[in-house]
């Protein structure tokens, strides 16, 4: 430990954000990385516990007390590889994982936990900075074919891998560039997409091969984003390669079935995100959904309903209002009964300090407009008694609303990609496959994996690539016998 007495000494310290007023002129990043001093005080704080459990609160398992070490005494170089050892894209999740590992971080339970998040993305940006993050190609190729289905985070992060392996490894993905939600869902404020850009050239010259605009499936729902311009059916698929991968996203939105859902101006969030995505990146989108000059209703308090909230005072909306159905959490948890799990809290987010009005406790009732277009939100208070919820009597009111966005959740992958396939089910919707026993990750179909939100349901970035990563390991058995790809 590189000072024993650090995390008495030192406080912590957030990385520095533009002000509002300057970042909502543009869409670009706004939060800045710590200084090599900062980095080095904050890396003090570690206090090499005796039992790390930030490693177990972080999904991929990063060894957070040996690269806190290692930034402390200024060994970036030896940093960013112990970092990669574990994770494939930490430049992705030191800006948008909400970091699990600060929250079983030791420190925590009665001070402020280390700021791993902000280490994580400080060791990533000097890698790319100093040119160590270089294209790793296999030595011997083994001509063994695989196939992925997804481009996000899970389907990108098992190609790396079995690409390093020394399989052929191709990257199909229904939308025309590569990264899944990272690209068409995360907002270029939150990270910019030459991150994910940069990350697919080294993958290309590690031999990995990109498919984009080709859809793998069947009957494929208009309210998913569908930018294909070829289909390929699975069985096809299956036919052509040792082994396939299902790594997309679950993509199913959660809906609301109120009167009045069918009016003009109500839409799922992922009608609206994508589109400023593809007008960031110099796409001409006709008709594009605006929240300019607008009374915005979000409808969901999750980062998709804060993402809705950023975009829209970007946009230049009149007002945004975003509805929570639970109760409002506390401001600070009860660390002594949830340490070192992750707390209930109230989470304010950037967007939401952008300019917001939050409600909590607060169910939709139904949608009234004008000529086919909204223009008010119906709904009432709640209350939760036994488990269920229940409406506060009298407690019906009403506000002007020109756009509604839906950001409750996704419910499953799309089912008719599962249902091409003829893969089984869990009870919710997802890809069943175990990640234990003889085959982690197989489905009920010989060669089909399974890996990431198609298999899980909808989850974190960092559950992404642990599960891209450890399915890959898993293809590389079913293939060779044996592995030396990374649990």
């Amino acid at each position: 430990m590189g000072k024993i007495t650090g995390f008495m000494e030192f406080q912590r310290q957030e990385e520095d954000h533009l002000e509002p007023a300057a970042r909502l002129k543009n869409y670009k990043e706004f939060t800045i990385t710590l200084t090599d001093a900062q980095a080095k005080v904050q890396g003090a704080r570690c206090m090499d516990c005796g039992i790390p459990f930030c490693n177990t609160g972080c999904p991929v398992n990063n060894q957070i007390p040996d690269w806190n070490d290692l930034v402390y005494h200024g060994n970036y170089r030896y940093a960013v590889d112990n970092l990669h050892s574990t994770n494939n894209f930490p430049e992705f999740t030191g800006r948008i994982c909400p970091a699990p590992c600060e929250a079983a971080c030791t420190l925590g339970i009665n001070n402020e936990p280390v700021g791993i998040k902000s280490i994580e993305r400080k060791i990533a940006d000097a890698g790319w900075e100093h040119g160590w993050i270089v294209p790793q190609p296999a030595a011997v190729k083994t001509g063994k074919k695989v196939a992925i289905i997804g481009s996000g985070p899970a389907g990108m992060a098992a190609a790396q891998q079995l690409g390093r392996a020394g399989h052929d490894v191709t990257v199909f993905e229904k939308n025309d560039r590569v990264g899944g939600l990272l690209r068409y869902g995360i907002p270029d404020f939150k990270m910019e997409k030459d991150l994910i850009d940069r990350r697919v050239e080294q993958m290309k010259a590690e031999g990995v091969t990109f498919r984009t605009s080709v859809l793998i499936g069947k009957d494929f729902p208009t309210t998913v984003s569908n930018m294909a311009r070829e289909t390929i059916f699975p069985e096809d698929l299956v036919k052509d390669y040792d082994a396939v991968v299902m790594a997309g996203g679950a993509e199913a939105p959660r809906d609301l079935p109120v009167p009045g859902r069918d009016l003009k101006g109500v839409h799922f969030a992922m009608d609206f995100l994508p589109q400023q995505n593809r007008v960031n990146a110099g796409d001409k989108v006709k008709d594009q959904i605006k929240a300019t000059g607008k009374h915005v209703i979000v409808i969901g308090g999750g980062d998709t309903g804060s993402d809705c909230v950023g975009t829209s005072n970007r946009h230049g909306a009149a007002s945004v209002t975003q509805f929570e159905l639970m109760p409002m959490p506390p401001e600070q948890e009860n660390k002594p009964l949830v340490w070192p799990y992750w707390p209930t809290k109230l989470r304010t987010s950037s967007s939401h300090e952008e300019g917001c009005e939050r409600d909590f406790a607060v169910a939709t009732k139904r949608f009234e407009g004008k000529g086919g277009k909204v223009d008010k939100v119906i709904a009432c208070r709640v209350e939760w008694k036994d488990g269920k919820m229940v409406e506060v009597a009298g407690s019906e009111f009403e506000l002007k609303a020109d756009l509604v966005l839906l950001a409750m959740g996704f419910v499953s992958p799309v089912q008719q990609v599962l249902d091409a396939f003829g893969v089984q089910k869990d009870a919710r919707g997802n890809a069943r496959a175990t990640t234990d026993g003889d085959v982690c990750y197989q489905t009920s179909v010989p060669k089909v994996f399974t890996a990431g939100d198609m298999r899980r349901g909808q989850s974190l970035v960092v559950w992404a690539i642990r599960e891209g990563r450890q399915c890959a390991r898993a293809v590389d058995e079913f293939l060779m016998g044996s592995s030396v790809l990374p649990r």
